[in-house]
C-alpha cells in the first residue's frame, strides 16, 4: 500500500507526527511505504512550514507542494468562491499526486477542508481525538464537551474524511476509562468548583492547565500517534485495503478496536 502524506506543516507537532512513524516503522521493521508527501505551503511561506519541508528532505521522502494561500488569494483576485476555489485547488493537489499512485491519504495536521472529489477519489485518513460518535471539533472543544458531560470514557478515531465534518466512516479506534481511583480526585475538583462556575467559565479562568483537562489530554496524546501508526501497519500488511474512496477488511469487520495494541505500544515506548 503506497501512502501519502499530507500537512501544512504549521507547527512543531506535524513534524514530530511524521518522525515518529517513520522512526517507529523503521525500529519494527515494517515496509511502511509513504510514497509522497504534500504540503499546502511551498518554501518560503513560514518558518514552521519550512522546518518540515527540510524534514522530509532529511527523510528522503519525495516532496510535494502547491501553496493555498498563493492560489486562494489568486481565486479571490478572480471573484472565485471559496467552495469552487476548493475544489480547482485539490483537483490541480491530485493532478501533482498522480506519479506517485497512491492508495491511501493520510491528512497529519492538514489545516484545508478536502474536495468532495479528492474524497471520492482516494481514502483519506484523518485523526479525530473522540470516540465514533463523540464530540466533533477541535481536541480542546471534544475535551470541555467530556467535562460538561462527565463522560466515563474517551478515546480518538481513525475515520475517513468526508464533506460531513469529523463524520466519516469510522476505520479504527482506541478507547480509555475516565473512571477509576486515579480519576476520582479530579473529577471531585471539577465537581467542586462547578457548585459556582460553569465549564465555560472554569476554561475561561483556567483553560488547558484545569487539572482533569490536561489529564485526559496527556493519556490521550501519547496515544495518538500509536493509534495512527497501528493503522498504517494494517494496510502495510495487507489488513486493511482500498477501493474507490472506501477502505475494507479482508478478515474482520471495521471499525477495528486497536485498544490493545495502542496500550502495548504505549507500554514499552
Amino acid at each position: 500500500m503506497r501512502i501519502g502524506w499530507l500537512s501544512t506543516g504549521r507547527d512543531q507537532a506535524a513534524c514530530n507526527l511524521l518522525a515518529d512513524v517513520v522512526a517507529r516503522a523503521q525500529q519494527d521493521d515494517i515496509a511502511l511505504d509513504i510514497a509522497a508527501v504534500f504540503c499546502d505551503r511551498e518554501p518560503g511561506e513560514a518558518p514552521e512550514s519550512d522546518r518540515f519541508i527540510e524534514l522530509v528532505e532529511r527523510l528522503d521522502l519525495p516532496m510535494v507542494a502547491l501553496s493555498s494561500a498563493a492560489s486562494r488569494k489568486a481565486a479571490r483576485g478572480l471573484g472565485v468562491d471559496r467552495t469552487t476555489w476548493r475544489d480547482e485547488y485539490h483537483r490541480g493537489v491530485m493532478d501533482l499526486l498522480v506519479p506517485y499512485r497512491l492508495g491511501v491519504l493520510v491528512m497529519a495536521g492538514y489545516m484545508l477542508i478536502v474536495s468532495p472529489a479528492m474524497c471520492r477519489r482516494y481514502a483519506l485518513l484523518n485523526l479525530h481525538p473522540a470516540l465514533p460518535g463523540g464530540p466533533t471539533g477541535t481536541w480542546q472543544e471534544v475535551i470541555w464537551r467530556l467535562l460538561e458531560e462527565e463522560a466515563t470514557d474517551t478515546g480518538a478515531m481513525i475515520h475517513l474524511a468526508t464533506a460531513q465534518l469529523d463524520r466519516g466512516p469510522v476505520v479504527s479506534s482506541f478507547r480509555f476509562r475516565l473512571t477509576g481511583d486515579d480519576w476520582a480526585p479530579l473529577w471531585a475538583q471539577l465537581r467542586e468548583k462547578r457548585k459556582t462556575m460553569s465549564v465555560a467559565e472554569i476554561a475561561a479562568a483556567e483553560g488547558e492547565s484545569e487539572p482533569l483537562f490536561a489529564e485526559i489530554r496527556r493519556r490521550g496524546e501519547v496515544r495518538e500517534i500509536p493509534l495512527l501508526y497501528q493503522t498504517l501497519c494494517q494496510f502495510a500488511q495487507g489488513q486493511l485495503n482500498t477501493a474507490a474512496g472506501a477502505v475494507f477488511a479482508e478478515s474482520t469487520r471495521l471499525p477495528l478496536d486497536l485498544t490493545e495494541l495502542v496500550e502495548a505500544e504505549v507500554a514499552t515506548r
